[in-house]
């Protein structure tokens, strides 16, 4: 795995000579950030050696080199599941890319569905922990001694320090952002109502199909990393009507304007931290 992370890394830098600070992963329908993205270069995943091309509607499958307010970013447009078919170390293969190459800090974006009553589609929510139903884990197997430790400590797993930064900019830009734990289920069926019923009782505010195999990946790593969440819907049972994939792309398209606005800001402000 190390010998095809430094493969992947010669293949990237041999083109385009960059050091991110920051790495981002852009969740379903979030895609559209790129275009604050300045001195853009895009890669096709296809090109960069171990990478696999994403299936899901919304997820471009591009990795982004450039600026945002004059840091150095990374960013996934778009990811792979593990509802794909794919393993947990090609799932986290990108991230780990992005961590190889040098980037400090990890922003991870999904589209999830609300499971806390209190929650409404368009609301981001900072994720303060979260809870893997997945059934996997991406550390699973012999440990990469070159990537971390065996047992990787999960209690910080999202920083307050950082959260409070995101939150404080929401506030700057005269919104306002909520926190929650973030319940990752392998999918690719949406969730039962009483699977809903369950998360919440467990503790969970917010329910999709990603995120925690990155974070896991990321903090093994000694990554920072921030988590946010776009809430699409409400989860099953809450609302009289179906789910579907392309109501909840739209939703995280209305919110675009307020999403950029708030990471373009606070990507300036996290990277400043040693």
């Amino acid at each position: 795995m190390y010998e095809k992370l430094s493969t992947a890394v010669q293949y990237i830098q041999s083109q385009h000579n960059f050091t991110p600070k920051v790495g981002m992963v852009l969740g379903s329908g979030l895609g559209a950030y790129i275009d604050k993205v300045e001195d853009k270069i895009e890669i096709p995943y296809s090109e960069i050696p171990y990478f696999n091309e994403t299936t899901v509607e919304g997820h471009s499958g591009r990795l982004i080199l450039g600026k945002v307010n004059d840091v150095n970013v990374a960013i996934l447009q778009g990811r792979i599941h593990a509802y794909e078919g794919y393993g947990m170390d090609e799932v986290v293969f990108p991230v780990r890319t992005l961590a190889t190459m040098g980037a400090e800090f990890l922003v991870l974006t999904n589209a999830a569905g609300g499971i806390n009553f209190d929650f409404r589609p368009g609301d981001l929510v900072l994720i303060k922990d979260h809870i893997n139903l997945m059934g996997k884990n991406p550390l699973v197997g012999p440990n990469i001694a070159e990537l971390g430790p065996r047992f990787p400590d999960m209690t910080k797993a999202y920083p307050e320090e950082l959260r409070n930064i995101f939150k404080e900019t929401a506030e700057s830009l005269g919104f306002e952002t909520k926190e929650g734990v973030y319940c990752s289920v392998l999918g690719p069926t949406y969730e039962t109502p009483a699977e809903i019923n369950m998360f919440r009782t467990l503790g969970a505010d917010m329910v999709g199909m990603s995120t925690v195999p990155e974070s896991i990946a990321a903090n093994h790593l000694g990554i920072k990393v921030v988590g946010i969440s776009c809430i699409t819907n409400l989860a099953a049972g809450m609302e009289q009507k179906k789910l579907d994939h392309g109501d909840i792309k739209e939703e995280a398209l209305r919110v675009m304007e307020k999403f950029s606005s708030l990471l373009s800001e606070a990507i300036g402000k996290i990277s400043s931290i040693e």
